[in-house]
């Protein structure tokens, strides 16, 4: 959760359906700490925006009247260095992945993400490096992505690490899970960003999923610990 007097992201959006973009403002208003400062129907549009506002962040579809998303990605990179790009696409193909983080995409989302991980995701491309990606797409694309990966990562976590991950399962709040381990709040933040930059993870709810994954927590029953009611949020 960003801290109070946090500075508030700009946002703009660019799709050429009205429904989707008023469907985005409506879950980027959720969150207090993001505000969508314009938007955009087509590729040429959203280059005109990222140059006017130099917004912190680029919602961006990839199929809008106008130049192709590769060569809105680059003319957004030049113009506004600043700006991160944040594709938002129904297409989990690995060729346009790789295409768009090479011309200067920051991160590529699937738009079946949950609200929480895309709010996750935008804060996440403002914070990391400008070397980081982040990506949002199914196993049978990264592992194509990179060959490589087509085996489990082996992820190593502390015991401790652990804990607070399992009880973060549980539906916990950062406070709960202090006062359960007789850690401070600061302490719990901090074994969660590290649980975060192990798994490569963006939010709560990815990390549990990665971890289940990775067999480092039980996922219960269902397979989701997290998908019952007053299940962990990302805003804790």
């Amino acid at each position: 959760m960003n801290a109070p007097g946090a500075p508030v992201v700009r946002v703009c959006l660019a799709d050429d359906h009205t429904l989707m973009r008023d469907g985005l403002k409506e879950m980027l208003r959720t969150d207090p700490h993001l505000t969508v400062v314009g938007e955009a129907s087509t590729g040429t549009e959203a280059v005109t925006l990222a140059t006017s506002l130099c917004p912190d962040v680029i919602l961006l579809d990839v199929e809008m009247p106008g130049p192709g998303a590769p060569e809105v990605v680059r003319r957004i990179t030049r113009a506004a260095p600043g700006t991160r790009v944040l594709v938002l696409t129904m297409h989990d193909d690995p060729d346009m992945v790789r295409e768009l983080l090479e011309t200067g995409a920051a991160g590529y989302l699937l738009k079946t993400v949950p609200r929480e991980e895309l709010i996750a995701a935008v804060h996440s491309v403002v914070r990391r490096s400008p070397d980081s990606v982040v990506l949002v797409v199914s196993r049978r694309t990264v592992e194509q992505l990179d060959p490589q990966r087509s085996r489990p990562r082996q992820v190593q976590l502390t015991a401790r690490e652990r804990e607070v991950l399992r009880l973060v399962a549980e539906a916990l709040s950062n406070a709960q899970v202090a006062a359960r381990l007789f850690i401070t709040e600061a302490t719990v933040k901090r074994h969660l960003t590290n649980i975060y930059a192990k798994l490569d993870a963006v939010s709560r709810v990815d990390a549990l999923r990665k971890a289940a994954a990775a067999r480092l927590i039980d996922p219960g029953r269902d397979g989701s610990p997290w998908s019952r009611p007053g299940a962990p949020r990302d805003g804790d």
